[in-house]
């Protein structure tokens, strides 16, 4: 009966020391999960700013790029409304060489 009971504290004993070792293992377990977690989140979020910083830089660009674009169309707009205005005069100027030039065979 004395080794039963010797038997019994001595399991019980066991079965407490494993439990606070097990507790204490997932608490250990638990805090890198949560270390890990707060890692991915950080990571995550430095992800996301860079994604936004790159679209603002990117939409900043379209709009100086666009810009540059509507300049240089513009000025070429107004070159070629130059040269129709004074299409005219040019081919005057041409024709009249050709009318009163001498023929080169006589």
């Amino acid at each position: 009966m004395i080794i039963a009971l010797h038997i019994s504290i001595a399991l019980n004993l066991l079965a407490l020391g494993l439990i606070f070792w097990f507790r204490r293992d997932q608490q250990m377990s638990n805090d890198l999960h949560e270390a890990e977690i707060n890692h991915t989140h950080e990571g995550m979020k430095a992800l996301v700013d860079d994604i936004n910083n790159y679209q603002v830089e990117t939409d900043r660009k379209i709009a100086y790029l666009e810009k540059q674009l509507e300049i240089h169309v513009n000025g070429t707009g107004r070159s070629f409304e130059k040269l129709k205005k004074d299409l005219p005069i040019d081919i005057r100027k041409v024709i009249g060489h050709i009318e009163f030039a001498k023929p080169l065979d006589k």
